[in-house]
């Protein structure tokens, strides 16, 4: 059940991008990938911190 759920979610989170590019909007598209590596970027020194 939960690979379905992360499959899905990740299915989710595809979608929404290719909806952000083909609305061209210029605005959206860059709000879009600055999140995406902001969030990854924290999401590295964050999650794999070492103690």
């Amino acid at each position: 059940m939960a690979k379905m759920s992360s499959k899905l979610f990740n299915l989710s989170r595809f979608v929404r991008d290719i909806e952000v590019i083909s609305s061209g909007s210029p605005s959206k598209i860059g709000r879009r990938a600055v999140n995406k590596v902001v969030g990854r970027r924290l999401i590295r020194k964050v999650w794999l911190r070492p103690k």
